[in-house]
């Protein structure tokens, strides 16, 4: 019995305050253009300042390019390092497969980097002269199926890359360390 008596007087309540909401607004022209602007101002949100954008683009560019880094250095320069890219090495087929991914994990990675830092002037200006040398990772996969000199060189490519844009953020504050992505990670975001 107390449930129906609950809903009555919140029922009532409303009616109530949207009632006196409406007589008070109701009578003149200049007050119902205020009430409306104040309607407005208070529905829409708030965009967040200069100071916080900056903040979340160099933490979302720390997040990527930390990705990026993660994955090149596992997959692609551990392995040329080792020799699993060269022809006949046990595995190859595999590191090369594993290496093909994390070279568009990584390309889609840091250009998702560049979109973040421009959110922040000055690690933006820091990595303008970096947009050539990540838009040359592209073409990097298909060296590294060569095999021998050339896939060392493609990973060394990846790495010099990835150290110019760990240095660039580090001169603005914003510190760069490896994260190695997940194998989920890795196939989903060669994909985007």
């Amino acid at each position: 019995m107390t449930v129906p008596m609950r809903r009555l007087v919140v029922a009532l309540t409303v009616c109530c305050a949207l009632l006196a909401g409406a007589t008070a607004c109701g009578s003149g022209q200049t007050a119902t253009r205020g009430t409306r602007a104040a309607v407005v101002v208070a529905a829409t949100p708030s965009p967040s300042t200069s100071a916080e954008r900056q903040k979340f683009a160099k933490t979302r560019f720390v997040v990527n390019a930390g990705l990026a880094a993660g994955a090149t250095y596992q997959w692609i320069v551990k392995p040329a390092r080792e020799g699993k890219f060269k022809k006949g090495a046990p595995g190859r087929k595999r590191a090369l497969i594993k290496a093909g991914l994390a070279g568009a994990f990584s390309y889609n990675r840091l250009k998702a980097a560049v979109r973040n830092a421009k959110g922040d002037p000055a690690l933006a200006k820091a990595l303008a002269p970096l947009s050539a040398g990540i838009a040359g990772l592209k073409d990097l996969p298909a060296k590294l199926r060569k095999g021998g000199g050339s896939s060392d060189q493609a990973a060394d490519s990846y790495n010099h890359v990835i150290n110019q844009v760990k240095d660039a953020g580090r001169s603005q504050g914003a510190v760069v360390h490896n994260k190695v992505p997940t194998n989920s990670q890795l196939v989903t975001g060669a994909k985007s």
